[in-house]
């Protein structure tokens, strides 16, 4: 029988970058850590950003020979993961093909997973790439094809929580922090053809009885308000008017925003609304339907280690590091199945704002700074290289005031 879930752990390297090159694959039981296939090739000469990326793109075709629906991929390279993950831009021409290749074998698992890891998490990969180099040497192959991509280093790193840990397209970019590092790949001022991108269309539900009375709306089903109905008509309006030829309308499973999705669905022509369980809001477990006040007064404690970490869950509750990993793979799924299309995503605060958080590549922080309004709007663009483009963040002037 073919395993569900897969772990691949992926590497390369040249002696000289670029120099004599090679990658190595592994294919584990994530359960079990046994060995389901490996794979190592020496490729001549190269720099070690494209052998690292051809140890990338081994291992998920390896994962695909073996029937595999969902990958997690953990590699010590920061720019694939980053690259991959859509963090950093792909600008060195060397490596946009491969990033292609491997983005186009992403799309045939049901959710792809990265994480970065330290190289001494590694080891097995490493030595079968290091094996492969050692081949490559011996080949006396030369002619480099690609030079090393150029890299912007941080000016600076700011301090921040504690990693979230891995998730589906969401990047342990740091052995410490998640957000915090703010690395970046190089960017361009030149404005890029929209028409080429995935547009998401992020939209609040609107208003419920616990919005207007600051309680903590988790997995209850709270319904919307008379005035939240109100609010879902003209934000049905305002999209529709953003994006008359979106390809679908994606929605959490919760009235409130299911509702809010139907009313948007009708002003684009009754194009079918689609349920997505990874868009539901945060669980706050025994914080639920509770005044912040009432929380601040009960788990003072567990509030402030909760705003301090995104690792720490409410009590009986989830935390933001768990809502981040099933919203990325929200957004992968999206991009695989609407390229150069728009999509409206109907949510709730805590995954809209970890969405455009991942998108700013903003620290933890952001999250307690963001104010996003009931039926609120926030467009942002993807682009297939990986590109980030936030249009605009928290639109309500077509709200009756």
């Amino acid at each position: 029988m073919a395993p569900r879930t897969v772990l691949v752990e992926a590497d390369g390297g040249s002696r000289g970058n670029p120099g004599p090159a090679g990658f190595g694959a592994v294919v584990r039981d994530p359960a079990s850590g046994a060995v389901l296939a490996e794979r190592s090739e020496a490729i001549g000469t190269a720099t070690n950003n494209v052998a690292e990326y051809q140890g990338l793109i081994a291992g998920l075709a390896a994962a695909a020979e073996l029937g595999a629906s969902e990958v997690e991929v953990r590699m010590d390279s920061k720019l694939v993961v980053e690259q991959m993950c859509g963090r950093w831009q792909i600008k060195h021409p060397g490596l946009r093909p491969l990033a292609a290749q491997a983005a186009q074998l992403v799309g045939r698992f049901a959710a792809v997973r990265f994480s970065w890891i330290p190289r001494d998490r590694n080891t097995h990969a490493d030595a079968l790439a290091n094996a492969a180099m050692d081949a490559a040497a011996k080949s006396g192959l030369a002619a480099p094809t690609v030079e090393p991509p150029r890299i912007v280093e941080p000016a600076r790193r700011l301090g921040g929580p504690e990693p979230a840990g891995g998730g589906a397209a969401k990047v342990v970019a740091s052995a410490e922090t998640v957000g915090a590092d703010l690395t970046s790949a190089p960017v361009s001022w030149e404005p890029r053809p929209s028409f080429t991108a995935t547009r998401l269309i992020l939209v609040r539900h609107g208003e419920t009885e616990y919005t207007e009375q600051g309680r903590y709306s988790g997995r209850g089903d709270i319904t919307l308000s008379a005035k939240g109905r109100a609010q879902v008509r003209a934000t049905a309006t305002r999209v529709a008017a953003l994006a008359p030829n979106a390809a679908a309308v994606v929605s959490s499973p919760l009235s409130r925003c299911t509702a809010t999705a139907e009313a948007i669905a009708a002003a684009l022509g009754d194009i079918p609304v689609r349920r997505d369980d990874d868009l539901i809001e945060c669980d706050f477990g025994s914080w639920e339907g509770r005044t912040f006040a009432e929380v601040r007064e009960r788990w003072a404690g567990e509030l402030d280690a909760w705003l301090a970490s995104t690792r720490v869950a409410p009590p009986d509750g989830e935390s933001f590091a768990q809502v981040a990993e099933r919203c990325a793979r929200v957004v992968q799924r999206l991009l695989a199945a609407y390229p150069g299309q728009a999509v409206v995503v109907v949510s709730h605060v805590s995954p809209i704002k970890l969405i455009l958080r991942d998108a700013l590549a903003a620290p933890d922080a952001f999250l307690h700074r963001l104010y996003l309004d009931a039926a609120g709007i926030s467009v942002l663009d993807r682009w297939p290289d990986g590109g980030v483009a936030v249009r605009s963040v928290n639109e309500t002037a077509h709200l009756p005031h």
